[in-house]
Order: structure tokens, then sequence, then C-alpha cells
């Protein structure tokens, strides 16, 4: 095994077989941190930026704080209320882009894939930036190196995704389920001491908010509703994520999409829940919090607050309430931080499979519908990673400036798969008629429609409030998608028309010329003219391109030696140029038989060093390259095995005999022996 085969084991553990994708399947407990760690993460920034947007108008808006998370939990419930009803109803992983595409149609369907592609990418950086800010925040010597950390943070959550699926969920779940515990215990302190009347105040509370500029004045009734509508929508993040369990169902052991809606309930009640509890906490606390960029509104004494390190919503909870027990403060920050950074994994399980599936329909390249060594969607995660790593470099890591981007795509998916699920169900009633099934189907019916309405009413004030703020990017960013997938799928369409077979192809071509190419008269050489006469051509001669007169008299008099029994032609280069010649000869004896083929053997050196690569075969490959792109001409290879080329070959077949762990206990052990023998 080489280096590079070591350093992938490593790195991705020992290759999995097709016959193994069901041990890859997932149970309910592994499935909740792996799908569900994108929306319970957004409690870490949702009520950040519900309270900023609040903020603008001053801390006498952050009365309304608690009435936004109720919007924002009824919305969420609506949506998940609906998408129990999509993974019931299609069960194959396609989620919304699947719904969209049978009942609305292709071009529905292609928005759907473009709003969710981009919405992944968003995710991962994102969760990865704000991951990195906390990280900062908790570490002095990180700050100024978010964006490093961050760029790594992908790289390692890439890797691990490309061991698979069911490996990186046991890692992820044990920081998901403790994020869940310290959240839910900070909280459950919080209202005990809130309702012992000992609630004490966060850090900030001693602290004035001014309005921004524009805003000093009493609000209107317009400005007032604007101004909600902006903090809704940031609250709304908190629903990014909901979708990726409808996408990964078939990675669910079954039955599938029962756990699948499970899953979706618990994740519905943890993430409403921790949510509510932040909100609720950080009101009752005098929570004062702004943009990073305007601390400068925070005031002391009617005086600019100097220095001041602003820390997170839910830093500032866990520091209050644990302020006589510093391990549940440091506790709550730690996972924090970590869920941030593995939210991202809910992307890196979404994106691949959408791929696959936009691969399979011809909208995305096939690359990305195979399977890698641990049979998980390598190329999809690959692609994945290096696309969020040119965000969060682009937007230097910082999540306030990302956040505008967000949730357009995720609205946009849900608005148009709630729309096809109402088809979806209207459709079917049209044939059921059993009673009972049509109770159903009219109930779920109406939940879709409920989702619909309500995701329709966010997706309009998400335009509105954050289209000039960074949202007119994920339009555009939708829109290159988009084209870009018709274009793949017009490419490939156009591709199947050009290769169908028709009557024409059975006609065979009227004479074969075929010319070995000649360097000097070895091995090769001769391997490749026995190789060529014994496919009986019409026409057979040996080619050689003369560049210098002394080295071609050599030739011409040891091929009269060898008296090999075929012509040798020679052309003259007075540029000593090597390809060009053999393209104009093997292109003029195609032109002057059109109906013919000409076929050119190339003798080439087998090696088993990648550097010996380096120094052989060098001349033949750009042959081959230009050689391809010239009608009726075929390029046939002639390998002649070195015998370095021996060090590859028992390299492997070590590989294929090499007891790997769990081998004896699937039997594989003892199988090899029988073949062996």
């Amino acid at each position: 095994m080489g280096v590079a085969d070591v350093s992938k084991r490593i790195l991705l553990g020992r290759k999995l077989r097709s016959a193994q994708l069901g041990e890859t399947l997932l149970p309910k407990r592994i499935a909740l941190p792996v799908f569900a760690s994108d929306a319970l993460s957004s409690v870490a920034y949702a009520p950040d930026e519900v309270f900023i947007m609040l903020g603008l108008a001053g801390a006498s808006a952050y009365a309304f704080s608690w009435k936004i998370g109720i919007a924002v939990a009824l919305v969420m419930s609506a949506v998940i209320a609906s998408y129990r009803q999509t993974v019931h109803a299609y069960p194959s992983g396609g989620g919304d882009y699947e719904v969209a595409t049978v009942n609305l149609g292709q071009t529905a369907g292609t928005t759907v894939a473009s709003a969710l592609l981009v919405d992944y990418v968003l995710t991962v950086a994102v969760s990865i930036s704000s991951g990195a800010q906390y990280a900062a925040a908790a570490i002095p010597a990180l700050l100024g190196h978010e964006v490093l950390l961050a760029v790594v943070l992908v790289l390692v959550l890439m890797a691990m995704n490309l061991r698979g699926i069911r490996e990186s969920g046991s890692f992820f779940a044990v920081p998901t389920y403790l994020f869940m515990v310290a959240i839910l215990g900070m909280a459950a302190w919080g209202f005990l001491q809130m309702a012992h009347g000992s609630l004490p105040d966060v850090e900030s509370a001693k602290f004035d908010v001014v309005p921004k500029d524009g805003m000093e004045q009493p609000l209107t009734t317009i400005a007032l509703l604007f101004l909600l509508a902006r903090a809704f929508s940031s609250g709304c993040a908190a629903l990014t994520g909901v979708e990726a369990i409808s996408n990964g169902v078939p990675a669910f052991r079954r039955p599938k999409s029962r756990n699948a809606a499970t899953t979706l309930l618990m994740l519905g009640l943890i993430a409403i829940s921790m949510m509510m509890s932040v909100i609720v906490l950080a009101r009752q606390m005098g929570l004062k919090y702004v943009d990073p960029h305007d601390l400068h509104r925070l005031t002391a004494g009617g005086r600019p607050v100097e220095g001041y390190q602003q820390h997170a919503v839910i830093a500032q909870i866990a520091r209050a309430v644990f302020a006589d027990f510093s391990p549940g403060f440091y506790l709550v920050v730690t996972v924090t931080g970590v869920i941030l950074v593995l939210a991202a994994n809910t992307a890196f399980n979404g994106f691949p499979v959408l791929g696959s599936i936009l691969a399979k329909d011809g909208y995305a390249p096939r690359a990305l519908g195979s399977r890698g060594d641990r049979l998980a969607y390598s190329n999809g995660i690959v692609f994945l990673a290096l696309m969020a790593i040119v965000l969060i470099v682009a937007f230097h890591a910082e999540t306030t400036r990302l956040i505008q981007l967000y949730i357009v795509g995720v609205f946009v998916s849900f608005n148009l798969s709630q729309l096809g699920m109402i088809r979806h169900w209207t459709r079917h009633l049209k044939t059921e008629r059993d009673p009972a099934v049509r109770r159903r189907m009219f109930n779920s019916r109406i939940i879709n429609a409920i989702g619909l309405s309500f995701t329709a009413v966010v997706l309009v004030v998400v335009l509105i409030t954050k289209f000039l703020a960074g949202a007119w990017i994920t339009i555009l960013a939708m829109a290159f998608f988009f084209l870009l997938m018709r274009g793949i799928k017009r490419h490939y369409d156009n591709v199947a028309l050009e290769l169908a077979a028709d009557e024409g192809d059975k006609a065979l071509p009227t004479r074969v010329h075929a010319i070995v190419l000649v360097s000097k008269l070895h091995k090769p050489t001769l391997r490749a003219l026995a190789f060529a006469k014994a496919s009986r051509p019409n026409a057979l001669e040996g080619v050689y391109v003369s560049v210098d007169v002394a080295e071609t008299a050599q030739l011409l008099e040891e091929w009269d030696q060898r008296n090999t029994g075929i012509p040798l032609k020679v052309l003259h280069s007075p540029y000593r140029e090597i390809i060009k010649p053999i393209v104009d000869y093997a292109t003029a004896i195609r032109r002057s038989n059109p109906r013919g083929v000409v076929a050119v053997y190339i003798p080439e050196y087998v090696v088993g060093r990648w550097w010996e690569q380096l120094l052989h075969n060098q001349t033949a490959l750009r042959l081959k390259g230009r050689l391809l792109f010239t009608p009726g001409v075929m390029v046939i290879s002639v390998p002649y095995q070195l015998r370095s080329s021996q060090i590859a070959r028992q390299r492997e077949e070590r590989e294929e005999t090499r007891v790997r762990p769990g081998d004896l206990r699937r039997g594989r052990a003892e199988r090899d022996r029988q073949i062996q023998r």
C-alpha cells in the first residue's frame, strides 16, 4: 500500500462494500443529532438577531421579543407538521425537490433544488463562522484569526463526513445531546431563580441602548410594523435545517417514514422550548444587545461604553445564571460553540444526497451521484466544503453579514414544497374511495395549506426586509444554480440524442489503415507491431518522425535488418515537431478515404512508481489528446510492463489478501482462503 493509500485509510477508514450500505443506516437516537443539529443550533444565534433588530429602536422595543418568539414558534410548528406529511408521502429522500418536481413540474423542482443548494452552503458558512466567533470570544489568542479557524473547521468536518454518515453521526451525538441538556438545564435553573425572585441581571443590563440614527423619535405604526417584521424575519433563521430530515429519510432505519416523522416531532419540541426559554430569560434579565459594529450605541450614564466586549446572548445568560457555579457556565459556552460547528453537519448530510438525486435526474454532474470508499457521496461533500470556504473567506467569517443572506432559499423551498403537497393530496383525493384514507388525506391537505400560508407570509417579509441587506446576493446565486442545472440537463439530453444508436451504426468501415508509432526499434515497438498485425487491418505501416538525420539512418538500418515485413513511413519534421506531423498524416489518410478508419497504435510503458510516470509517456499523452479530436481516427494504447510495474502489482495483491477488522465475523477471511486454494 502506497503512502497516499495509507493516508487515505487513516483519514477515512477502511473501504466498505456496497452490500454494507444497510450497516450505515441510523436509529432515531443518532438521526436526531445528525439531521437536527442545524435547527437546534439556531438557538445560539436566532435570539441574538431578534434582539439586534429590536434594539435599532432602543431598549424599549425589547418588550416585543417574546411575541416575536411566539410568532417564530408558530411558523416552526406549522412547518414541522407539514414536513411530517412529506416524509410519509415521499420517503425516497428527494424531499422538497421531489415534491415540487412531481406535482409542480421540472421548473419548480429546479427552483427548489437551486434554493436548497444555496441554503446548504450558507448553513455551513453561517454555522462555522458563528462557532469561530464563539471560540475567539472564549480564547483571546484566536481573535483576528476567525477566518483561518473557520476554514480549518470546515476541512475537519469534510474529512469526518467522508468517513461515512453513521460514523460521523455517532461522533456528533454526544455534543448535540450535551447542548440540549446544557441549554434546557440553564433555562430550568433560570426559571427556578425567577420563581424565587432571585433571577440576576446579565452583564449588559446596566447599559442603555441609543436608537439608531433616524429612529430616535417615537416610531409610527408603519415603522414599528417594519421593525417587528425585520426582527421576525431574522428570528426565522431558527427554521433552517428543518427540511434536512425530509431529504435524509433513506438514511433512517426501517420503518423509515415513521422514524423520520418522530425525529421531526422531537426536533420541533426541543427547538421551540430552547428558543423561547432563551428569549424570555434574556428579556427578564435585562439584556441589551446591538450589532457588533454598533457597540458605540451602548451607553452608561449617557456616555458610550469604552472597551466593552459584547458576548453572545446565551453566554451572558449562562454567566449570570451560573454566577456561583462556573463549571455550568463553561459547559454552556463550550457545547454551544461546538454545536455551532457541528450544525454544519446537517448540510454535509443533506447536500450530497440532494446532489446525487440531481445527478441521477441529469441536473448535476454525474460525479455527484457516485459513492466513495465509505459509501458516502464524497464528491458532493468536497464540493460543499469548497463553496463554504469561499463564502467564509469572502465575508471574513462574520455571522452578522452572512445571516442577511440566510433563510431566503429555505423559505422558497418551503413554499413550493407545501404547494406541491397540496396538489399531491388533491390529486389522490380524486381517486381514493376509502373514507378513512380520504379523511387522513383531507387533514393532511389542511396541514399543508396552513404551512403554505405561514411560509408565504414569512417569505414576503424576508424579501422585503432583507433584500437590500444582502438577500439579493442569495437570489442571484439561486438564479445562477438554476441556469447552471438547466444547462447541464440540456447538455446531457443533447448528448443522449447524439449517442442514440440507429441503423447507420451497423455499417462497417470500408477500410482500416493501421499505423504503429515508432520511436525506437525495441520490445514495446515490436509488441505493438505484432498486436497491430494480429488485428488484420487492410493496410499496416510503421510511422517514424525524423528530427535527426543520423538517428533516422540508424533506425532504417535496424528496420531492414529486423525484416519485420511491415513498411516504415518516415515523416520529416524540419521544425523538430513530433505530434503535428503524425496528426497531419493520419488526417490525410482519413481524408483520402472518408468511409475508412485510421487506427493509431501507441506503445506505452507501464511503471510502478508515480515519479516514473513523469519520466515516460509524456509525448504519448499529448498525442492522444490531439488524436481524440480527429474524426475517423482510433487510438489504441499497447502497454509494455517494465520491471517496476511489479511493485504496483504486488502492492495490490497484498491489499487484496490483507485481513481487515471484521472480515472474520463476516466470513470473508475464510472465503478468501478457499479462493486462494
